[in-house]
């Protein structure tokens, strides 16, 4: 299992919720959500090939 990269991670740990907006073979974008998952706050793009991985996986498992 691939770990949430460190920004998605710290905003997990304060509360935060988030979801992934995007993803595609080369970067993702993940939306980070307000504590009620509700108003986006931020938007990171990831291009790190490890935390692309990750947010596909996340795509996908939310899909399911």
């Amino acid at each position: 299992m691939v770990a949430a990269p460190a920004e998605v991670q710290r905003w997990q740990d304060s509360g935060g919720a988030w979801r992934v907006a995007f993803s595609d073979e080369d970067r993702a974008t993940v939306e980070l959500l307000r504590c009620d998952g509700g108003e986006i706050v931020d938007r990171l793009t990831l291009t790190d090939a490890r935390d692309v991985r990750w947010a596909a996986v996340q795509a996908a498992a939310d899909r399911d």
